[in-house]
C-alpha cells in the first residue's frame, strides 16, 4: 500500500511544477512576442534607412533649371559630397570665409573677393550665396548675422 504522506508530497510538487511551466510558458511567449516586435523595428529600420540612402543620392548637385536657365544647384554638406562638387565662386567664398580669423560678415568676404561693397545690389548676391552655405551645412550663420566655418 502507498505511503498517503508520500502521495500527498508528490501531488503538492506536481502543482508547483504545472504552476512554473505555465510561468514559463508565460515568459516565452512574451520572450517571442518582443522579439518579433524587435524583428519588425528593424525591418522598418532598415528601410527607412535605405529611403534616407536614396533621398541623400538624388539631393547629389545636379544643373536645374530656372526661368529657362540652367543652374547648379548646391549640395547639402554630407561626407560623401566634396568641396569640389561646389561650384567655383562657391568655392572661392566658402575658402574666404575659413581662411578669416573668426566670423565675418558678407561685407568683409565681398572686400576679399573684390566685390564692390559699396553698392548694395553688387552685396546682396553674395550675401545670398553665404546663407545658401549656410543653410547647406556648409558655413554656420550666427544670430548676429556674421558666417563661420566649424563648430
Amino acid at each position: 500500500m502507498l505511503d498517503p504522506e508520500m502521495l500527498e508530497r508528490i501531488t503538492a510538487r506536481r502543482a508547483e511544477l504545472d504552476e512554473l511551466e505555465e510561468q514559463l510558458a508565460k515568459q516565452l511567449a512574451e520572450v517571442r512576442a518582443e522579439r518579433d516586435e524587435l524583428a519588425v523595428a528593424e525591418g522598418v529600420l532598415e528601410r527607412m534607412s535605405k529611403q534616407l540612402a536614396d533621398e541623400r543620392a538624388s539631393a547629389a548637385p545636379a544643373p536645374g533649371q530656372v526661368g529657362g536657365q540652367a543652374v547648379m544647384l548646391i549640395p547639402h554638406r554630407a561626407p560623401d559630397v566634396q568641396e569640389t562638387m561646389l561650384p567655383p565662386d562657391y568655392q572661392r567664398t566658402l575658402a574666404t570665409v575659413r581662411q578669416a580669423a573668426g566670423p565675418v560678415m558678407a561685407r568683409q568676404v565681398g572686400e576679399v573677393l573684390g566685390v564692390d561693397v559699396s553698392v548694395r545690389g553688387r552685396l546682396e548676391p553674395l550675401r545670398g550665396k553665404l546663407v545658401r552655405l549656410a543653410d547647406r551645412g556648409w558655413l554656420r550663420k550666427r544670430p548676429d548675422g556674421r558666417f563661420a566655418t566649424g563648430p
